[in-house]
């Protein structure tokens, strides 16, 4: 098993595998890594002849058969493509792991001529290569590459090389500013990148630009969190919350912050009981589509009534903290445990 930093030495190398399986939480790092596998193989002028996709929800396993068996026209090499193959993940339905191992018997032997890459995307942030037998028995005979976060100065790299693929020049200041402020996730970084390079067409872009355009990662965090106690799932919330106070010991503030949060979603839900749509909830608070919509889906899992009551939850929780001195921990778990006794 390799990481992307050892695929990228060996591409520099011109050492290119026969198979691939990409795994990891952000599929478009995924993707990046996969096209400078293709760019290393097929030459653009034929990569409609030497380039299959497929969808690894719906494709069998006949259909990667045939691809791979297929020769390459006018050139040494193609490459076969099977995106979101989720018959690679652990656990799989009895159709999933019969293509899983018609596939595991199949890359023993493939042809020359074809370099074969599967990708699938993790569920959770908790979800690591370690865990899929599935993986460990395929890294015998292809590459298995495990895509995961970058380390800064990469991380760093790969974002000005994003701007500088839309023709955009970013000062070193305001790449760090950018890349600090924004949620690791490249499929985010990429749209928002866009945003900005159309908001400050014309002129340089700016801290106060960024500032504008750009959402804290702890709204993120926040969000996740509201979202695990929407779905009872105990564990990932009391994980997520131990891991917010552990990286910043401000108990009142992350109280503070999803109590707002709560309060923001009952009057999104009130908006919506009357009418309002994606369009009005963007110009009122001033957000991306994409966040407007998970808000709108978060609050339609909440009625008025349990709004009314989490809300209230994390105010009790606030005054507790504001006047005892008592272990602030238990206070904020016990508080998270009432959110899931809410009905």
């Amino acid at each position: 098993m390799i990481n992307i930093d050892v695929l990228e030495n060996e591409l520099k190398k011109n050492d290119v595998a026969n198979g691939y399986v990409f795994c990891g939480l952000d599929e478009e790092l995924i993707k990046i890594s996969v096209d400078s596998i293709i760019n290393k193989v097929v030459e653009k002028d034929f990569i409609d002849l030497n380039f299959t996709k497929l969808d690894g929800l719906t494709t069998t396993f006949e259909e990667i058969e045939n691809a791979c068996e297929t020769l390459p026209f006018f050139g040494d090499r193609k490459v076969v493509l099977v995106y979101r193959a989720n018959f690679l993940k652990d656990k799989a339905d009895k159709e999933a792991a019969k293509t899983y191992s018609e596939i595991s018997k199949y890359i023993k032997n493939l042809p020359s001529h074809t370099v074969l890459i599967m990708y699938y995307v993790f569920n959770d942030k908790r979800d690591t290569p370690k865990k899929n037998k599935k993986l460990s028995t395929l890294d015998k005979y292809i590459k298995v590459v495990h895509c995961d976060k970058l380390k800064k100065d990469k991380y760093y790299k790969k974002i000005e090389d994003l701007f500088k693929e839309r023709g955009r020049n970013i000062g070193k200041i305001q790449l760090k500013y950018f890349a600090d402020k924004i949620q690791n996730n490249f499929d985010i970084i990429k749209r928002e990148i866009d945003k900005i390079d159309c908001y400050a067409m014309g002129r340089e872009i700016t801290k106060e630009d960024i500032d504008k355009l750009i959402q804290n990662k702890s709204e993120d965090d926040i969000f996740d969190l509201v979202e695990y106690i929407s779905t009872r799932k105990v564990e990932k919330a009391l994980d997520l919350l131990d891991e917010l106070l552990f990286k910043a010991d401000q108990h009142m503030l992350i109280i503070s912050s999803i109590g707002n949060h709560f309060k923001r979603l009952y009057e999104i839900k009130v908006y919506m009981s009357k009418g309002k749509r994606l369009d009005f909830f963007m110009s009122k608070y001033r957000l991306p589509q994409f966040v407007c919509e998970k808000l709108m889906n978060q609050a339609s899992k909440f009625s008025p009534k349990q709004l009314s009551e989490l809300i209230k939850i994390c105010v009790d929780t606030e005054t507790k903290l504001k006047s005892s001195s008592g272990e602030k921990q238990m206070e904020m778990e016990l508080m998270l445990f009432k959110t899931f006794m809410v009905k």
